[in-house]
Order: structure tokens, then C-alpha cells, then sequence
């Protein structure tokens, strides 16, 4: 036999169709279209229509007496499991869960004069998951301290409208350079 991606071939399939010689058949684990070849596959190998069964997630299936019945559906989803905690998460947290492990997350942390707007110190930046050295971001930091310093001669302040300011020099970069849209967390600190 041949094992590829954890599915079965149709040709092992119908072999073991032919060899077990069910009576009943119902197909799991798939997509629909994979769930309906399989059907189609057992119905080629002489299963009476009457004894497949392809149903969602959430159906009961009766078998008694050698007979496939549908006996209701019950409510089925995903449940989160993370060490102590289970099932209390939102769907927000597990976005931002894919996202980081997916793309990463950079953190900006830039500290300017609350008077002045001029940058004090910074910006420095930390990735993880980013399979860059930290010296792939020295073209973005000067694009962060020149849109901070349009900010400043433009009379933008206040450490939110800053952040987001980094937040979308950071981001179009990254998008731009590496196709990326990892988590951004821009820090300013106000001084």
C-alpha cells in the first residue's frame, strides 16, 4: 500500500472495500468531495445505496440490526484546549493566534519629546517568527523616522496617533518587501 497525506489512493480504497466486504459504509474525515468519491468509490464495489451514509459533522447515526439510520443532529464546533483553560476563547484570539504563528509578529518601540515630537530614542525593533537577521529592518526604521518627522512638522502628536502612524509604515513595508502581514505592536512613548 501507498500512504500519501494520511487519505487513502481510490485504488487502496475499493481494495479495501473488496477485501472487508462491508454492508454499511459511511466515509469520515475529508471534505465533501472527498467524502462523496469514497461513496462513490464503495458504491462501485457492489454497497447498496441504501447502506452509504455521508452526513456532516454533527449527525447521529443509528446502526441497528444491520440497518443505517440518521437519528438527529447535535451541535458540533471547535473546542480550545490550552493548558488549564477549555473552550474560553474568542474567535478574535485564535485570529491573532493564527497570525502570529503564521506570520509573526514584529514589535516597534519608539520613545519621542512630548513637546518637540522629535525622537528621543529608537526605534528599535524586535520580530519573532520573522526568518529575517535584525539588520533587514534598517531600511524600515528610517522610513519610521522619516513619517515621524512629517508627523512632528505637520502637528500630529499624541503617542496613539503616532503608534499607528508606525504601525502602517511597518506594515506597508513589510507587505511591500516580504508579503507578509505579521501582528505589528508599535510602542511611543512619550517623553
Amino acid at each position: 500500500m501507498v500512504h500519501v497525506s494520511g487519505h487513502a489512493s481510490a485504488g487502496e480504497l475499493i481494495y479495501c472495500y473488496n477485501l472487508v466486504k462491508p454492508k454499511n459504509v459511511m466515509p469520515i474525515h475529508g471534505e465533501w468531495r472527498h467524502l462523496r468519491a469514497n461513496a462513490d468509490l464503495a458504491r462501485l464495489t457492489g454497497i447498496a445505496d441504501e447502506n452509504i451514509v455521508t452526513v456532516d459533522d454533527g449527525v447521529v447515526v443509528d446502526l441497528r440490526d444491520g440497518q443505517v439510520n440518521i437519528a438527529g443532529v447535535i451541535t458540533v464546533g471547535y473546542i480550545y484546549v490550552d493548558g488549564q483553560s477549555v473552550g474560553d476563547i474568542t474567535e478574535a484570539s485564535l485570529k491573532d493566534r493564527r497570525v502570529l504563528g503564521e506570520e509573526g509578529f514584529i514589535s516597534i518601540v519608539v520613545a519621542v519629546d512630548s513637546t518637540t515630537g522629535k525622537i528621543v530614542s529608537g526605534p528599535d525593533i524586535h520580530a519573532r517568527g520573522f526568518a529575517e537577521t535584525e539588520d533587514v529592518f534598517d531600511e524600515v526604521k528610517i522610513k519610521i523616522v522619516e513619517a515621524l518627522r512629517d508627523a512632528a512638522s505637520d502637528g500630529v502628536g499624541g503617542s496613539h496617533q503616532l503608534a499607528q502612524i508606525v504601525r502602517r509604515t511597518v506594515g506597508q513595508w513589510v507587505n511591500t518587501t516580504h508579503r507578509r502581514r505579521p501582528m505589528i505592536l508599535p510602542i511611543v512613548v512619550e517623553v
